[in-house]
Formats: C-alpha cells, structure tokens, sequence
C-alpha cells in the first residue's frame, strides 16, 4: 500500500515540488506513519511567490466589499467543514477533538472579523486643511504578504493572519509545519470553493530552505511567524534585513498568580485545564503556578489528585482531557526537561514520564504518550522555570507576597500571557496596570484575545511593532498612503518657496 504524499498548493492547483525531499508525517497517537510532506525547495517557493504576484494587481483592484464576499462564502464553507478540519488537526497533531474544534472556531472568529474589511479598510478626510487644500489617507495592500506557521495550531494560527491580509487586498504564501501539513491544503481547497482567484492563495509545505527563501525573496512584502523565541528572533532579524515588514510571536513562560483570597476549586480547574489542555503544547498555557502566601497548601493536595486522574486518551475520543505529544522529538525533549527538574531539586510530585500510551485506547502503544507532571518548590534560578517546555509539565512557585509574584514575572524574558486569580478588585486593578505581560486574565486562565481585540506579547515574546489580528492586523498588511488636493481655481499666482501652512 502506497504513502499518501502531501505536496503544495500553487496558483489555484496541487503541486508535488520539485525538491525530491520530504518527511514523514505521523499520528501521534499510535506513532503510525500516515503519509509523507514535500519539503520546497527555492524553485518551489519562487513559483509560489510568482504566482502570488501576478495575482495581486487584480486582486488589489477588487472593490473590498467583493473581497469580503469571497470572505463571507469562505466562513460558510468552513462551517460546513468545521469537524473534518478539526479530525484532521486531531490525527496528525494529537489533540482531543472538543480542542480541535475550539481551535478551528476561534479561527472562524478571525473571518468573521475579516468580513467587516470595507469599514476596516476606511481612511480620514479633513477638508480646508489650508487654503483650497483638502487632506485625505488611504490604506493600501502591501502586495505579496507570507506567513509561516507552527505545529500546534494548524488551522487558528494561519487563520490569524490570511483572512485579514487577503481581505485587506494582499495575496498570501502559507508555509505551514510539515508535522501537521494536511488541514493548510482544506483550507486552501475552501477558499477555491468560495471563488477566490487562483494565485492568491498559495501553499509551500516546507523546513528551513522554504523560510529562508521567503525571507529573502524580493517580491514578499511582508512576513508573519508564530513559534519559538529564537526562531523569531531569527525571522525578525532576518525578514528586516531584507526590507519586509515582520512579526514575529515568540515563546512564552505564563505564570498564573494565586492569590488567597481566591476561589480554590475554580483555581484548581484553571490550573488543570490551562496547564495540561493540548498536552501543554499552546504558546497561551500556564506553566508556572505562583501561590502567594499559604495558598499552595490548600491548592496542591487538589492539584496532585486532579493530575493523576487526568483522561489521557486517543484524542477521537471524546472522553479525552490531553492526547499525546505531538513527535517523538518533543517527547524526548521533555522527559529531558523533567530529569532537569529533579536534578536541580524541585520536588516532583506527579510524573508523568511513567504513563503508557496502551492506557490510551486500542493501538496506542506505540504513540507519544505522556501524562500530567506536577513540580513544587520550583525557583527562579532553575531551567524548568526559565525555559519553555511546551509539554504537560506545571511548576508551582512559592511567594510571600502580591509584589514579590509581580516581581518574578516582570523579571522574566517572556512576556506572552498571565492571569490572576482573586477576589480583590484592587489586587486585580494593580496587577493589570503593573504587570509587564502583552495578555493579562483576571479570573481568566488563558486570556486570548478575541478576533478584534488583536494577539500578541511583549518583551522576548514578540519581535516587531504591531500584535497577530484585529485592527493590529489591518495595520500590519496595509500601508498608509496620504493625499493632498487642491484645484487651480484655487492656486495663486508665483513660486512658492517655503514650508505649506495651515494659513
């Protein structure tokens, strides 16, 4: 029996490349190879940008309100779509289904959003700005616009930047991760459907070569990643150098603070569900517990319980809590940062290295399983704490006050998400003003913005001005153009050799 092959999608078509590389793409649950990705090459990236160039003039020239009806058959498309996308993010990323579905759902949001485009797209007029003078701006496409995307969110994530970029008038070059590269090619399938012309989209499946020939190629405009801090640092440095418009979200170290006077059982549920939901792998999942005062003795005994009796399964079905991880490589990744923990003297209180992945239905004993793992007495000084894991792994930290939590968090490199959990209006006042993080949640574990709210960090978690989405959005995949008019009935009489005044 034959291996699927995944390959791209260019000017409206399937493509196989013409690298003759690839890599195998996997169900993490059984640790089956299900089919193999092409990997671009230069040539395949060149054709892909091409095809997205001579697409753009006549995609910028179509009034927005005709760009937001491809919009609009694109939402009800996707709607009719909605679980095949999230069966197909559950088999080759691993997470449960209900999560699948929430990710493609928050991504609708975005297209919703991207079909207001005509009043987003809207510019300021100020009449008599001087004598017979009128002033006006404009917000124009910047051209051929690409976005390079992570594993762990295979449709939202894309869906943060395409729909805004290609609505706002701008063709889109999508490379996607190989690991899950199967829902890039239904979405592109979809916008067809919704009779967006061939070459405005376009799908490069690819590693490092496709990325560094986008981030240099001449005719891209513009460049959106989501990932890893280094990564993004690289991209940033990289695209800037080369003339482009970047951003790039980076990683994250989210810290929840406890503080006592919070509700304890709705504490313990935030904690379970933000650290341990999609395995851990989300650049918005809590990390660090920080219990101020005596707190963490009241919470801690409920955290052990709750970690143990986590529904580890195949994420098909729909009892699941947490599937697996995404590859091996991850998996061996945290296992390492895990015996890091142990080493440098956190007290390990749940581990999750122990769980087999047969517990995890009929076929899974060959997947990347792993269960909940539970640190206490973490410290700042230890890697655990410092680094991203990106795994099912939650370090609780212990503090004697609300100024020394707020403290550790504004001392670390990353600046992605934080919450807060109290009662006290004051507390939750005073930890949203001073807190140096881009996303703040009071009450709210995971607090992403809504579609037009826009998403981003601060600090090391992201490298560039303006955050994914939202207005922000808009900003980032257009530019802005002013104009000034005058008539000659209205021009005097000479050269005129200063400075024009409002006069």
């Amino acid at each position: 029996m034959s291996t699927q092959y995944i390959g791209h999608y260019i000017h409206g078509a399937r493509h196989a490349g013409t690298s003759g590389r690839s890599q195998p793409v996997t169900n993490p649950a059984t640790g089956t190879v299900t089919a193999e990705v092409g990997l671009a090459n230069n040539a395949d990236v060149n054709k892909a940008v091409a095809a997205a160039q001579a697409a753009f003039p006549a995609w910028a020239d179509a009034p927005p309100l005709r760009r937001a009806r491809v919009m609009f058959k694109f939402l009800e498309l996707l709607h009719q779509h909605k679980d095949a996308l999230a069966h197909a993010i559950t088999a080759e990323h691993g997470k449960v289904f209900t999560d699948a579905q929430g990710e493609v759902a928050r991504g609708i949001d975005i297209v919703e959003f991207a079909c207001g485009i005509p009043q987003l797209l809207k510019g300021d007029y100020t009449e008599q700005v001087s004598t017979g003078i009128d002033n006006w701006t404009v917000r124009q496409p910047l051209g051929v616009v690409a976005g390079i995307t992570p594993f762990n969110f295979p449709v939202m994530v894309p869906m943060w930047m395409f729909p805004v970029a290609i609505a706002a008038g701008n063709t889109f070059v999508l490379k996607p991760s190989p690991i899950d590269p199967t829902p890039a090619l239904m979405m592109a399938d979809l916008l067809k459907q919704a009779g967006l012309p061939d070459g405005v989209f376009n799908v490069v499946q690819g590693d490092k070569e496709a990325v560094d020939a986008l981030l240099v190629h001449p005719d891209v405009k513009a460049v959106s990643f989501v990932g890893s801090t280094p990564i993004a640092n690289y991209i940033y440095e990289t695209g800037a150098h080369h003339g482009k418009r970047v951003q790039a979200l980076g990683g994250a170290k989210n810290h929840m603070v406890v503080m006592p006077d919070a509700d304890l059982d709705q504490v313990v549920d935030a904690l379970i569900g933000s650290a341990y939901g999609s395995a851990g792998e989300r650049c918005m999942a809590i990390s660090v517990a920080v219990f101020v005062g005596d707190v963490a003795d009241k919470v801690i005994p409920k955290l052990i319980e709750r970690t143990k009796t986590l529904k580890v399964l195949n994420g098909e079905n729909l009892a699941a809590e947490m599937g697996p991880i995404v590859t091996q490589a991850a998996h061996d990744r945290i296992t390492g940062f895990i015996a890091q923990g142990e080493k440098e003297g956190a007290k390990l209180l749940v581990d999750g290295r122990g769980f087999k992945g047969a517990a995890a239905g009929e076929g899974c004993d060959k997947g990347f399983w792993m269960g909940g793992t539970l640190f206490d007495h973490v410290t700042t000084d230890m890697r655990i704490y410092q680094e991203e894991i990106f795994g099912p792994v939650l370090a609780c930290v212990r503090v004697p006050d609300f100024a020394t939590a707020v403290q550790i968090i504004n001392d670390h490199e990353f600046g992605n998400g934080v919450s807060c959990f109290t009662r006290d209006g004051n507390v939750a006042r005073e930890f949203s003003r001073r807190i140096q993080v881009g996303m703040v949640g009071i009450n709210v574990p995971i607090p992403v913005p809504m579609a037009w709210h826009g998403f981003g960090g601060w600090k090391r978690s992201l490298f560039g001005d303006m955050h994914a989405y939202g207005e922000e959005g808009v900003r980032f995949y257009t530019k802005q153009k002013s104009i000034m008019q005058r008539w000659p009935e209205s021009i005097g009489k000479g050269a005129e050799f200063v400075m024009p005044t409002s006069k």
